[in-house]
């Protein structure tokens, strides 16, 4: 928990109000279609399903936290009809909502995707426990430097997170081909492909919005940029990729009820 710089402009606290209100809307629906969708998938999807579900639900309530504890932290009042005015109210922000919140559903992320792909059961377990730890060490690895106003410092950290975040990655890129390729359609091998490919685009961002406040942006509009760009990240990495692996189930579902009606 940093304390925030003073000086905010309105459009730069409003675009990260706006954004962070983006977040809790498309989590929260997207948590609602994801279980409305549980009964037209087969047995098999509906884990996999489930975790996605549960994955943007725990994303609603940090984000609804965020916000509200960035609602707090200002008043913004319009003198006699003029531009509207932006102060610090003395209430800290805590943005550590964001890092508990990539700490429980990161590794989850990875883990309904590898479920979903349906892969034998001892390859199942043995990616969800390795993409799983990996994923949430490097979460951990990225929180000391977040909260560092020491340049220096956050790129030690930022390093030390990027290990485990490109073995992650070219697990996703590379490792994850043969897999792609076993599904059981051209679709459904497509989609595959695509919730990899979407998940490796989305994470590139972190590490970007990570390294603002050290590439000569500072204050209310480092602050900003950031809010912003982890928002952005989050929904696409979260609820778009969420949509992936319905669709995903969806497909193989089909797939797998119409070899059952097939005469023998």
């Amino acid at each position: 928990m940093a304390p925030l710089p003073d000086g905010f402009s309105y459009a730069e606290w409003n675009a990260t109000y706006n954004a962070l209100s983006f977040g809790i809307a498309a989590m929260g629906s997207a948590t609602i279609f994801f279980w409305l969708q549980l009964p037209n998938v087969t047995q098999s999807y509906r884990t996999a399903l489930t975790i996605t579900g549960i994955v943007t639900l725990i994303a609603t309530y940090h984000y609804i936290r965020i916000f509200n504890s960035w609602s707090e932290a200002f008043t913004v009042a319009s003198k006699d009809g003029g531009d509207y005015a932006v102060q610090l109210t003395g209430a800290p922000f805590n943005d550590g909502y964001r890092y508990v919140d990539w700490l429980l559903t990161v590794p989850l992320l990875l883990i309904e995707l590898i479920l979903v792909m349906k892969l034998p059961r001892e390859e199942t377990v043995s990616l969800s426990w390795k993409l799983g730890l990996a994923s949430a060490l490097m979460v951990a690895l990225g929180y000391p430097g977040e909260i560092q106003e020491d340049l220096a410092v956050r790129w030690f950290w930022w390093c030390l997170s990027m290990i485990p975040f490109c073995y992650v990655v070219f697990t996703l890129a590379v490792g994850l081909n043969e897999a792609t390729s076993k599904q059981p359609s051209p679709a459904a091998a497509s989609l595959a492909s695509a919730a990899r490919y979407l998940t490796v685009l989305s994470w590139c961002t972190y590490p970007f919005v990570y390294m603002v406040k050290s590439v000569g942006l500072a204050g209310p509009a480092a602050t900003m940029y950031e809010q912003v760009g982890y928002s952005l990240a989050d929904v696409l990495a979260k609820a778009v990729f969420g949509v992936l692996i319905w669709a995903i189930a969806a497909e193989k579902s089909a797939v797998e009820e119409s070899g059952k009606l097939l005469p023998n």
